[in-house]
């Protein structure tokens, strides 16, 4: 972020970290990818009033289409597996269900997310067979946690059809616990989920990059007190220290960052290599942050990174009133993560043409962040346009 000095910064990050972890850990023996094998400890957390113990590290599925990935995180004491029905159109599913087959269902658990149309008159009947089909899927009569998926107003959390389905869906033993995701307007969506009572898990964007830390950290706090889980998501801030997506980020530092607050139980890093995967378990194995990691974390605050903070100042700029965000998040998917089908899969939601920019002399979105919006809406929309087979 452009507005965030290093002073600041730490400053932040006390807030973050007010408190030292301090729950019970598992041991665990690990398999190295590497070959060896060698006794490990990584702390397990309670999410919120599900009871469930879940270690820090859990391992978000969303990229992974190698089973030997997934293969290795689970032998290596992962157990909690983060995936979503629209990711890679159903196969991230296929896959999950297929590994996990012959697997004691007591040994893991799965996470799933469904987005909600609730502007369609049939809302109730799709969404029942939404998650029957990710049930079938995967394999599986039940999913440890629903998300209902990417909301962004407190409006859908509290309607009362979405209502009505998520709990019909765990009164009918389909879902053990429900939960929403979100990447924007969160505080008030979480005290929206905290009135409405039935929302036990909240899976959110949380990173050191994030402008609103203490407003968003009190909320937490009292989505805690109120019994809810939360899970942290986006922790690698794009996933690159530059706006062109040339350098990985530190991933180790960025996660034992999100772990100084003992209000997160699990994060879910998106790995999709061996190699990366080692670079999460280490920082796993040795969650405290470190002189250095600050430092590291410092220097970056005053980039432009890739990840948008879904602030919505854009929007309300914009003289087509364009979605920006989620334009950005679809730039992320491309420059960040190197993932163009992803990108693509994003836009294609939006009903855009591709050249949406056209017919404005001048940009009027000024971004908090300091993101040269116009060039990156330019940069990725185009990608509308490209056939899925060149998108690999």
């Amino acid at each position: 972020m452009k507005n965030i000095s290093r002073r600041k910064f730490l400053s932040i990050s006390a807030l973050a970290g007010a408190g030292a972890i301090i729950t019970p850990q598992a041991a665990l023996t690990s398999t190295s990818v590497k070959g060896s094998r060698e006794e490990k400890t990584i702390p397990v957390r309670i999410l919120g009033k599900t009871g469930l113990e879940i270690p820090i590290l859990s391992m978000g599925v969303m990229r992974a289409d190698n089973p030997a990935v997934v293969r290795a995180a689970y032998n290596a004491g992962l157990t909690h597996f983060d995936t979503a029905h629209g990711y890679q159109n159903g196969k991230n599913e296929e896959m999950l269900g297929v590994f996990f087959k012959n697997k004691d269902r007591n040994s893991f658990t799965i996470a799933t997310k469904g987005k909600a149309n609730l502007k369609s008159e049939n809302f109730e009947a799709e969404y029942e067979e939404l998650l029957n089909t990710s049930l079938r899927r995967l394999q599986m009569d039940y999913v440890d946690i629903f998300y209902t998926h990417a909301i962004d107003d407190t409006g859908s959390l509290s309607d009362p059809r979405m209502i009505k389905m998520l709990k019909k869906f765990k009164e009918e033993g389909k879902i053990k616990h429900i939960g929403f995701s979100t990447h924007a307007n969160k505080p008030a969506q979480i005290d929206e989920a905290i009135q409405v009572g039935i929302y036990e898990v909240c899976l959110i964007s949380y990173n050191f990059t994030l402008g609103i830390l203490p407003e968003l950290n009190e909320a937490i706090r009292r989505g805690v007190d109120a019994g809810m889980g939360f899970v942290a998501m986006k922790t690698m801030a794009g996933g690159v220290e530059d706006a062109s997506g040339n350098k990985k980020i530190d991933g180790a530092a960025c996660l034992r960052w999100a772990w100084q607050n003992k209000n997160i139980t699990t994060a879910i890093p998106g790995f999709t290599s061996f190699d990366l995967l080692d670079n999460c378990l280490q920082a796993a194995y040795s969650p405290e942050l470190t002189e250095p990691d600050i430092r590291y974390l410092a220097g970056l605050t005053n980039q432009e990174l890739l990840y948008c903070q879904n602030c919505g100042k854009c929007v309300g700029d914009c003289t087509k009133h364009l979605a920006i965000p989620s334009i950005m998040r679809a730039y992320m998917y491309n420059y960040g993560y190197k993932q163009p089908a992803l990108s693509k899969a994003t836009l294609s939601e939006l009903s855009l043409s591709g050249n949406e920019c056209s017919g404005c002399s001048a940009c009027t979105v000024k971004c908090p962040s300091g993101f040269k919006v116009a060039e990156k809406i330019a940069a990725i929309t185009p990608i509308i346009h490209v056939s899925p087979y060149f998108l690999t």
